[in-house]
């Protein structure tokens, strides 16, 4: 620092004062100018390689990253949105082709239900015929049985009526 102060005393004295007026000036003007200029200009050209330049390259890549992000975010999105009017395509697919199978196991166990259900009338039919028979067969039967029966039981009811025995 004592170094810059000693260059700007010695270039002030080489260059001259400016010359004076009576009147009190604001700015004054001599050769200090064109030295502070070219401090300004050394700095200008520092500060832009070492400060400026790198700021303005990561911001820069900041700024792409960011766009990359976003066109990357959009084209997943579109993707995503791609994939699920995919699934939900098949799952309705899915859907109608298991409605479709259902309705038809329905109509399937329909047939097999009335089928079922003609074999076991069939089957009561036969049950209630053979039954029927046997009835017929044992009713008939049991009135030979009877009419067997009703003669000796006619007989001793009329004894027990008449209090005697009747001759045959």
């Amino acid at each position: 620092m004592n170094a810059f102060v000693t260059l700007l005393q010695a270039t002030t004295t080489t260059l001259g004062a400016a010359p004076r007026s009576e009147e009190t000036q604001l700015l004054d003007v001599d050769g200090t100018v064109f030295v502070m200029l070219g401090i300004f200009l050394l700095l200008l050209l520092i500060l832009w390689q070492f400060l400026w330049k790198p700021y303005l390259r990561v911001r820069d890549e900041r700024v792409a990253r960011v766009e990359g992000a976003r066109e990357k975010a959009a084209k997943l999105e579109a993707d995503a949105a791609t994939r699920l009017s995919r699934i939900e395509s098949a799952l309705a697919e899915a859907r109608r082709a298991g409605m479709a199978e259902n309705n038809q196991m329905r109509l399937v166990a329909q047939e097999r239900e009335q089928q079922l259900l003609a074999e076991a009338q069939q089957a009561a039919h036969k049950l209630l015929v053979q039954a029927r028979a046997q009835i017929d067969a044992t009713l008939v039967t049991e009135k030979a049985m009877l009419q067997k029966h009703t003669d000796s039981l006619a007989q001793q009811i009329a004894e027990k009526t008449l209090g005697r025995r009747l001759a045959q």
